[in-house]
């Protein structure tokens, strides 16, 4: 057993976790970077970089079935799918390996890679107990992260089924892959699998899919999925999941007596908090019901001296949500002032095309309206943008929301081509307070979908108080 003392500890090796240390030991501190698992988190190990890695394997495959609309003959396609699990792998261990590099070279910085939890107090200090070292220090940075989140489905505990990590350590494409879920996890991955050959159906127990997302958005998604060949069963009460009659595979059973089945099963449902080992209450540090800490707009929790960042403090789970999270909190230790509670939440789920959202939902805008705002709305479809008809990528919307007092954009979401770059440039106008007139009237680049963003403003209607 060792004991050390630090200026600060950070539990989590996530996205906010190895930035934070670093930028803290660039600061003159010592510190203890405590992680059981590969340094990355979810984003470099499971998450961001194995996927998007995947889905250009995707999207190469599904290309090359278009080829003869572009005029291009290629013959019959076939993915090899070990090789484009092998080009996933390695761009995981290159990231992997490019951040532990990173990380041990820097002086002041002790990993510790073992599973790190709170153990009560010392005088003025926290005790961290991670395996054999005890851990001593005034500071601690909480960036555990998510796991997913198993439903209490009847059977499910014994029938083979597969996660968002499991799935990416198949060696052979499932014949039939069957997901219960309907959120941006099992969407992306449901394309992917799709594209490189797998049978598909996806079961939702809500109405619709991306249940979060407005309506006429939702239902585009599934037009856009269904055409490619994807099942979707919506508003279904699952009764029961059973393995195959052969042994193999997942039986799905519904309420109303139809049966879905698959060779593999992957379950997408949520996510859960990794809070639930880290002996909080050795320093009386409370979680909400769903296990996540509440933060303040400084991402302080309710115990001075302890800080939670990323999926944990539940304001996005998104990694840059995480990685702007240690940004917060670094300069604000070193005597700034920002605030979480400034930030509008931004995110794009990578289906092909993208699905990005910025600000506030439609639905968001009653409250306002009630209150006496003018808000107004463009919707423009995405068939109607030149440049994704010059590329034969047609499919999805805009939707803009724009406070007609004030002139600044309350919100945006789009489905299409470049929607993921596109919702950043109204991202950064709504972060700087700009307002639409700006948009309206910048020089914009043609041929480019941004351009088309005057052409929908101008189009814009009053919305209506229900």
């Amino acid at each position: 057993m060792t004991t050390d003392t630090f200026d600060a500890i950070v539990i989590g090796a996530g996205q906010a976790g190895p930035s934070l240390a670093a930028k803290l030991v660039a600061q003159g501190s010592k510190v203890a970077l405590v992680e059981s698992r590969e340094l990355g988190g979810t984003c470099v190990n499971r998450g961001c970089t194995p996927t998007k890695t995947l889905r250009k394997s995707a999207r190469v495959a599904h290309l090359a079935r278009r080829a003869a609309e572009f005029g291009v003959e290629v013959g019959p396609v076939q993915v090899n799918f070990g090789v484009a699990m092998q080009r996933m792998h390695k761009r995981v261990d290159d990231s992997r390996a490019g951040l532990e590099a990173w990380l041990g070279g820097l002086d002041g910085l002790t990993i510790v890679k073992e599973h790190g939890r709170l153990a009560g107090r010392a005088g003025d200090s926290f005790i961290v107990e991670a395996g054999s070292h005890t851990l001593h220090t005034p500071k601690v940075f909480l960036n555990t992260g998510t796991r997913a989140f198993m439903p209490p489905i009847p059977g499910l505990e014994e029938t083979p089924h597969l996660d968002n990590d499991s799935l990416l350590k198949l060696r052979e494409l499932p014949r039939k892959l069957v997901i219960i879920g309907g959120g941006y996890i099992s969407l992306e991955m449901g394309q992917i699998f799709r594209r490189l050959g797998s049978e598909v159906g996806i079961i939702e127990i809500g109405p619709r899919l991306t249940s979060r997302e407005d309506e006429d958005v939702s239902e585009a998604i599934a037009e856009m999925l269904r055409a490619e060949g994807i099942e979707l069963q919506l508003g279904v009460e699952i009764s029961r999941v059973s393995p195959g009659k052969t042994g193999d595979g997942a039986r799905v059973e519904m309420a109303d007596g139809r049966i879905i089945e698959g060779s593999h099963l992957l379950v997408a449902v949520g996510r859960k908090p990794n809070t639930d080992d880290l002996g909080l209450k050795s320093v009386d540090l409370k979680t909400n019901k769903r296990g996540y800490l509440l933060t303040n707009d400084r991402l302080e929790t309710d115990v001075p001296g302890i800080w939670a960042l990323g999926d944990i403090n539940q304001r996005g789970a998104f990694t840059h949500t995480s990685y702007h999270d240690h940004d917060i909190v670094g300069e604000n230790l070193a005597g700034g002032q920002r605030s979480a509670d400034a930030r509008n939440t931004i995110y794009a789920m990578f289906t092909d095309p993208p699905l990005a959202h910025v600000g506030l939902y439609e639905a968001d805008t009653k409250r306002l309206l009630a209150e006496g705002r003018r808000i107004s709305q463009a919707v423009h479809a995405m068939k109607d943008v030149s440049r994704a008809k010059e590329e034969s990528e047609t499919t999805g919307l805009i939707k803009l929301l724009i406070d007609e007092d004030s002139g600044h954009f309350l919100g945006a979401t789009m489905l299409g081509m470049a929607a993921d770059e596109v919702i950043q440039a109204i991202g950064l106008v709504m972060a700087s307070e700009g307002s639409w007139r700006q948009v309206r009237e910048a020089l914009p680049v043609h041929p480019t979908v941004t351009e088309f963003l005057p052409t929908i403003i101008d189009a814009r209607k009053p919305l209506e108080a229900a």
